[in-house]
């Protein structure tokens, strides 16, 4: 028994913050007028409302966009198979936040919970003059806005915290001295708390595995989501990439807890004008020959998915190739339960090779002889943790599910 003790202690062997699933979303959230309609709509290739004036989103747009990889292209190629199915992004276009937005102003708190059930955020930002298109507050202010958009999200996060609190009081009270409130609980709610009150997302701070498990547990909180800014320039300033907005934000980004990766300059202008070239090759070639720089739509959604925690293996056959997503840190047996529980049940062992090996030794053939030739075909057990690209065929004791 105790080895299955051990297999048992690390099936959750990544604590962070959000939920342990592999259908996560990303939100487009920001002020009104920034090009989050947009992106979505370019993102997804929808037709989300997208107009000049505040709050033309009411309800969220959900829609899934496809994560390129030239990784999953290369096994398709390889083994052109009759089915095949990448890997995907759900997200969702919300509604735009103003000042006020926690206390009921522009509808905030229905957009607030919106973001609130997603799991990380696109924060659109508006780096570009244009007097056709409106601005909430007058006039182009990139960091006024970053301000405002942090602030509502910390003062809704310490209006959940505030009503956490309350509810787990209840239970005390309602429990007549049989159950108490954990020190855990209020030293980690006062850690929450002091953060929030100076408008410091709850992501920044630093945590126990511990205290990430209570939050994950008894809280929902906005400013646990992983955060990547999308910095909306004019097509002039994103082909020249030089826009004198972007180094206070990038400033802004840093001295608020994060990085320059987590900034992504892009043009909705641009995208269009390349979204309309779609169906000519040549001229689409022709301008992005002249522009001399590529879309950002793939990076932008890359990005989304990794810093969900996601990544996905691969299954490869004759019949199929499917990517299979999976929260980072996901072991083998886990993994096959994505395909069917049954897998997960009755797991075997997972037969793997790592993708670059795979495209280093396979001679553009379908056949893993040359692999495990080369002793690149492995044999893993219920401890293996699932990398990213990993080619993989399980074995299990339960008969596979029958296809309706």
């Amino acid at each position: 028994m105790a080895p299955k003790k051990a297999t048992e202690a690390t099936s959750n062997n990544v604590v962070a913050f959000g939920r342990v699933k592999s259908n996560l979303k990303m939100g487009c959230v920001g002020l009104p007028n920034v090009g989050k309609s947009s992106l979505f709509n370019l993102m997804t290739e929808q037709n989300a409302s997208a107009e000049n004036y505040p709050f033309c989103t009411i309800e969220p747009n959900e829609a899934r966009c496809v994560v390129p990889d030239p990784r999953y292209d290369f096994l398709c190629k390889v083994w052109k198979p009759p089915s095949m199915y990448p890997a995907y992004l759900q997200v969702t276009d919300i509604a735009g936040l103003i000042k006020g937005a926690s206390e009921g102003q522009g509808l905030g708190n229905a957009f607030l919970s919106h973001i609130q059930a997603v799991d990380g955020m696109y924060h659109v930002v508006r780096a570009f003059d244009n007097d056709e298109v409106l601005h909430v507050d007058d006039s182009v202010d990139p960091v006024r806005d970053l301000d405002t958009i942090q602030s509502e999200l910390c003062k809704k996060d310490l209006d959940i915290l505030v009503k956490a609190k309350i509810a787990e009081e209840a239970i005390v009270r309602k429990a007549g001295g049989k159950y108490k409130m954990l020190p855990l609980f209020d030293e980690t709610t006062a850690k929450i708390k002091a953060l929030l009150e100076q408008d410091k997302p709850v992501r920044d701070g630093e945590w126990t595995s511990a205290e990430i498990e209570l939050i994950n547990a008894k809280l929902q909180l906005i400013t646990t989501k992983p955060v990547i800014y999308l910095v909306n320039l004019t097509m002039k300033d994103y082909v020249r990439q030089k826009c004198k907005y972007l180094p206070k934000i990038v400033a802004w980004v840093k001295e608020h807890g994060g990085q320059g990766s987590d900034i992504i300059p892009f043009s909705v202008e641009f995208e269009e004008k390349l979204w309309a070239l779609r169906e000519d090759k040549d001229a689409r070639d022709a301008f992005l020959k002249e522009s001399k720089v590529p879309s950002r739509l793939g990076k932008i959604t890359t990005e989304g998915f990794t810093r969900l925690g996601l990544q996905y293996y691969f299954t490869a056959g004759e019949k199929e190739i499917r990517c299979w997503p999976v929260k980072r840190g996901t072991l083998a047996p886990q993994a096959a339960g994505v395909i069917h529980g049954d897998f997960e049940r009755g797991f075997i062992k997972a037969e793997v090779v790592a993708y670059q090996d795979f495209h280093d030794l396979c001679d553009g053939q379908k056949s893993m002889g040359p692999i495990k030739a080369a002793g690149k075909y492995r044999q893993e057990g219920k401890t293996y943790v699932v990398q990213d690209g990993d080619i993989i065929h399980f074995q299990f004791n339960v008969a596979p599910p029958k296809k309706k």
